[in-house]
């Protein structure tokens, strides 16, 4: 079987090296947010003064950079539109943090939102949503606003965040959203374990997003990639808590884009719900999974360290009980060790309608209690080599 492994391309690298090369000789325009009127006291309102300097920014023919000094800045919702005229630089050395009162942020789904915009860089800073207050009206089932996303990136291209720390979001941290060449690099995301659908970056209907480096303790996936995420890179990510790296869930809808082209690389998980996991809804779909490698992985008591689940339903109300109809094909896992904190170390329940075809597994050594974990395989065609532990059940 032929392997399928997304590299970055010369052409995407040298187009981010050309478009965020930022020490240039030539000076750039730089709108710095306290000139506009903000104050990073934490108490007062910054959100007009943020919009303004960007707004200058984005109408500036030459290179532009939207600057936040050192200080703590109280932001509502932070819509920035494009398109611009030329490359920004959006460099963060403060912290901005959102109303105590989740209602200000949690009705319009976004905290802070690109949208429209071609090559933008976002640089270092803290963002801080306070999310508690939020995650305790989900919990007790209050009337709750919906929810924001701490930071997002909607159809935009040639994007650069890089240093970025996020804690306590609302809903899920980072966003990527019918957008394309997307690096994220270097990022620290925290909140706590039981913190509800706190993802930690969330991908779909986008391309060549490349995630490298970065820390990410949550309440949910670490990272998703869901449908229509094409040509994904992600390599050295720390990951837990939180529930692993998935692709999915996936099969929400019956006409839905695939998933492809996905390398998952050199990244430890430790003390995670799930590892590395394909996730469907068992219900008719004509979405996909094809060409994906999950490789050079360490588990540290990690719960499900390898799991293809395609009867998905969390918490197991309203599950759909049918069979799934998204196609998955051409899957590796590769030189996968460490510890699973449950006998069974390796999941591969596939549809019924639609068999798992082309998987491969090779040089797995998942232990369980110091001794041999355990398999468990439903409609899966494929192929084993190298050490296998837990054993082949294909």
């Amino acid at each position: 079987m032929a392997n399928y492994i997304y590299f970055p391309s010369a052409i995407i690298l040298l187009s981010i090296v050309f478009f965020f090369f930022v020490n240039s000789s030539h000076a750039m325009p730089s709108f710095n947010v306290q000139r506009y009127g903000a104050r990073g006291d934490g108490r007062t309102d910054a959100t007009n003064p943020f919009l303004t300097a960007w707004s200058l920014a984005c109408r500036s023919r030459a290179r532009a950079m939207v600057y936040v000094p050192r200080g703590t800045y109280l932001v509502r919702n932070l819509v920035f539109w494009g398109p611009c005229k030329n490359v920004i630089t959006f460099k963060i050395d403060g912290t901005l943090v959102a109303p105590a009162n989740y209602w200000s942020i949690g009705n319009s789904g976004y905290w802070i939102l690109f949208a429209k915009v071609n090559r933008i860089s976002v640089y270092g800073g803290i963002i801080d949503a306070r999310g508690a207050g939020y995650w305790s009206c989900r919990k007790k089932g209050s009337h709750c606003p919906q929810g924001a996303r701490s930071i997002s990136f909607s159809w935009c291209s040639n994007v650069l965040l890089s240093g970025l720390t996020s804690f306590n979001s609302q809903n899920m941290h980072v966003t990527v959203h019918h957008s394309s060449n997307v690096r994220i690099q270097n990022i620290r995301i925290r909140a706590p374990s039981g913190s509800p659908n706190t993802d930690g970056i969330h991908v779909q209907s986008s391309s060549g997003v490349t995630i490298t480096g970065g820390t990410i303790a949550t309440g949910d996936d670490c990272i998703a990639l869901s449908q229509g995420s094409r040509n994904i890179w992600i390599e050295r990510v720390n990951c837990g808590p939180g529930h692993g790296i998935s692709i999915g869930s996936l099969g929400d809808y019956a006409n839905e884009e695939g998933v492809q082209n996905v390398t998952v690389t050199s990244s430890v998980f430790t003390k995670t719900q799930n590892g590395v996991r394909i996730k469907t809804w068992a219900r008719p779909s004509r979405g996909f999974v094809k060409n994906v490698v999950f490789r050079n992985l360490i588990m540290r008591n990690v719960g499900n360290p390898v799991i293809i689940d395609q009867n998905y339903c969390p918490n197991g109300k309203g599950c759909p009980r049918q069979s799934s109809g998204v196609k998955i094909s051409g899957v590796t896992f590769s030189n996968i060790k460490g510890t699973s904190s449950t006998p069974i170390a390796m999941r591969l329940d596939c549809s019924g309608s639609n068999h798992c075809t082309g998987l491969r597994l090779q040089d797995i050594k998942l232990t369980y209690m110091r001794r041999s974990s355990a398999s468990y395989c439903r409609n899966v065609h494929g192929r084993a080599s190298g050490v296998m532990v837990p054993r082949n059940c294909m």
